[in-house]
Order: C-alpha cells, then structure tokens, then sequence
C-alpha cells in the first residue's frame, strides 16, 4: 500500500473532514491520526500505526529523548472511523496542534498520509532545493 496525491478539503464547523476516496481505499475502515511532524497531523493504517507503535514501545524507557518522542506521537493519537459520507471526525486536540480551522490539503507520503492547514503546507513545504537535496539521496541508495 502507498499513499500518493494532493487533495485540498474543508473541515466544517464540527470538526468533520471528507477523506479522499483513494486514501479511504488504503486504510479500511479504522486507522490512526496522530501528532506529525513539521506541523502535521500522520494518518496511519492499522497495520502500520502496530508496526510503529512496536518500535517505539522497544525504545529504551531510560532515553529521555525516546520517552518524549513516544508520548508525542502516542498521547495525541485518535482512533478514526468514516462515516457514510466519507468523513472523519479530527478531534480538537489535534486540529489545535496543526493549526487546522477550515482549509485543508491532504498529501500522500507513502506508508502514511498527512494532513496539513492549508497555510502551514503552502508555508512550510518548499521544494526549490529539491536538486540539492537529491544530489545527498545517493548516500542512501536512492538515486
């Protein structure tokens, strides 16, 4: 599975969300919406938010650095369901933290999905040093 694409949405006053079709498609009918980083809200499918959730719980609990990045990403995680109409419910907890009030892009970003506010993607997001920053992938095998 692989989450790819660019989708702008709304959330209405509610706190509802419309999920893409294909991203609904790749995580069923439950997955896990959590804290991101950058500013984002990860959006995981069950099978990867267990695999996720393994690795961190084998984290050593004496790293203090661990035990932080553990509860960031545990603390604020919400189970999701869609409802009939496609939509999920983003609690306010992580609206607030991704600084979502109304526009919205959903990005597909391989094994997980991500939601971003509008503003905070259009401001974070630059890829005008893509080049550069694909010239130091070669140490990883990639290109």
């Amino acid at each position: 599975m692989m989450f790819t694409g660019e989708y702008n949405h709304t959330v209405d006053i509610k706190g509802r969300l419309t999920f893409p079709a294909k991203f609904r498609e790749s995580l069923g009918e439950k997955f896990v919406v959590t804290k991101g980083l950058d500013g984002c809200l990860f959006v995981f499918d069950e099978n990867e938010w267990a695999a996720l959730t393994e690795k961190l719980a084998a984290l050593p609990m004496t790293d203090k650095g661990a035990r932080q990045f553990t509860r960031f990403f545990l603390a604020g995680a919400a189970d999701a369901e869609v409802d009939k109409q496609g939509r999920i419910l983003l609690p306010q907890n992580l609206r607030q933290f991704a600084a979502i009030e109304k526009d919205v892009v959903l990005i597909g970003v391989g094994k997980r999905a991500e939601i971003w506010s509008k503003e905070r993607y259009d401001g974070a997001v630059d890829y005008e040093d893509m080049e550069e920053f694909a010239q130091s992938l070669t140490s990883y095998g990639i290109l």
